[in-house]
């Protein structure tokens, strides 16, 4: 397979970085360009981007002039870590263009042409970005990953989903700072203390899991038919986001009926051989105070969600708790893994 130009759009932020770091020795794809903003156009990647990520930046990735984000890249995929407000506008004219445009925003998550994936649970809806071309005239494609916090709730939900069937579920996320992007939350706002709002995060969590565990005829998606209520809150740590589920099935299991199905799931094997998938998409921890982001969070190079805490709850059926990587696999690790999807499915 010859290796796709790849370009990454706001690459100077906290995702961005991922992105670039992410990319570095990629099989399938080779970054071209960079973009960020105003401040930083016409420098290096070097000298424009302040790298907050563990471990160095990559040597060529230094070397790159940061461009601003317009047409005329030369790439063939982009990668898109911009803010919401400025991706509203430039994704769909990249898609326009004839790029395909995979992106971390929120922007356009919720179109009903626009695939929402998470390949490890919907595979299936890639195939709406044919949809997405006919009727928007264009020859690229919008396609996103969901919010980070909905990442780790809506893979452990999948198998609960396909076995027992789902009616409710209530989730508490405990979210890092990272994903407040950089500089993020003031230190003062979180030193002994908890926020307990995040702006348009529940709203996000109480939706995006209904549409990528809901069914895809090709042409649209009908969301799956259960409810989700979700408080959320920023806590002081630095990756890794958990949630405290609680869930009521529409078939009632036993908790090791639950740990048995969670930890025989398997995704379709088009998604197993994917380079950034991990060898394990859902893991279970039988300790009794795992899973933590500390030690957990890298678990399958921050690809895998991690569960624990499975037991029986006394109002509805089911209680456990999940961890994902918000900024690998809830951010640029699972915009990688979309394109890779869409690249092997023959959809780019």
């Amino acid at each position: 397979m010859r290796k796709r130009k790849v370009a990454v759009l706001g690459a100077t932020g906290a995702v961005g970085q991922r992105f670039v770091q992410l990319l570095d020795g990629h099989p399938w794809f080779t970054v071209s360009a960079v973009t960020g903003s105003e401040r930083t156009v016409g420098r290096s990647y070097r000298q424009g981007c302040r790298w907050v990520l563990p471990g160095e930046m990559p040597v060529w990735a230094g070397d790159l002039p940061v461009l601003p984000s317009e047409l005329g890249i030369d790439a063939e995929i982009v990668f898109s870590a911009l803010p919401s407000e400025l991706a509203q506008n430039l994704e769909p004219a990249f898609a326009a263009a004839g790029y395909q445009v995979f992106s971390n925003a929120s922007a356009h998550r919720m179109a009903a042409d626009v695939p929402l994936l998470i390949p490890e649970v919907n595979p299936d809806h890639a195939v709406l970005v044919e949809r997405q071309r006919e009727q928007r005239g264009w020859s690229g494609c919008i396609v996103t990953n969901c919010n980070c916090t909905a990442t780790g709730v809506t893979v452990s939900l999948k198998p609960l989903l396909d076995a027992f069937g789902l009616r409710r579920v209530f989730a508490v996320s405990l979210q890092a700072i990272s994903g407040a992007g950089y500089p993020g939350v003031a230190a003062l706002d979180l030193t002994d203390n908890v926020v307990p709002f995040i702006e348009g995060e529940e709203e996000k969590l109480q939706a995006e899991p209904l549409k990528m565990l809901g069914h895809c005829d090709g042409e649209r998606v009908t969301p799956a038919d259960f409810g989700i209520s979700a408080h959320c809150n920023r806590v002081a740590v630095s990756d890794g986001h958990v949630v405290c589920v609680t869930a009521e099935l529409a078939q009632p299991a036993s908790a090791d009926e639950v740990i048995a199905t969670m930890q025989a799931f398997v995704p379709p094997q088009v998604v197993r051989e994917l380079p950034s998938s991990p060898p394990q998409a859902l893991s279970v921890r039988r300790e009794s105070d795992r899973p933590q982001p500390r030690r957990d969070r890298e678990t399958g190079g921050g690809m895998t969600t991690v569960v624990g805490r499975v037991r029986a709850d006394s109002l509805l059926h089911l209680r456990y708790v999940v961890l994902s990587h918000n900024t690998i696999k809830g951010a640029a690790g699972g915009s990688l893994q979309n394109a890779e999807l869409l690249l092997s499915k023959g959809l780019v």
